[in-house]
């Protein structure tokens, strides 16, 4: 089958697909007489299992690493829930790392007035403008009327 056929079957954009050639995550595909590439069921279970496992987030070098274990028919689990585990770990930290960043701009945007005045909390921040000061030692921001 062509990329459109593999493409259209297995969910995967044909950009997407030439990217995972590029990249060494498939093997370059068959050519069929006609000059274009030409692909078996056999890959397109490979990019469904590609596709699931970046939808969950795994870098294409895990999915690599994890392509090699399912390939692997002498594989520990324990290989793979190493992998698992670790992203487990990477999400959880991003989850850490998204939660302060909305917790910043809640904070910012209650602060800010909203209003027509030209004094704004969220773009001082953004600046960085009083970072390292107390209270008393940070400039007050005036518009650009005053």
């Amino acid at each position: 089958m062509n990329i459109g056929n593999a493409s259209k079957i297995s969910g995967v954009p044909a950009k997407t697909i030439r990217y995972y050639e590029q990249v060494g995550l498939i093997p370059p595909a068959g050519r069929a007489a006609n000059g274009y590439r030409d692909y078996d069921i056999k890959d397109v279970e490979v990019l469904r299992f590609i596709k699931r496992s970046r939808n969950l987030g795994f870098s294409v070098e895990e999915v690599s690493n994890l392509l090699d274990l399912w390939r692997n028919g002498k594989r520990t689990s324990a290989d793979v829930k190493a992998i698992a585990t670790s992203h487990i770990s990477q999400i959880e930290d991003k989850i850490i790392e998204l939660q302060s960043i909305l917790d910043t701009l809640k904070n910012l945007t209650s602060c800010c007035h909203g209003d027509d005045r030209p004094d704004c909390p969220i773009l001082d921040d953004l600046a960085g403008i009083g970072e390292g000061m107390d209270e008393k030692q940070k400039p007050k921001v005036r518009s650009r009327a005053q």
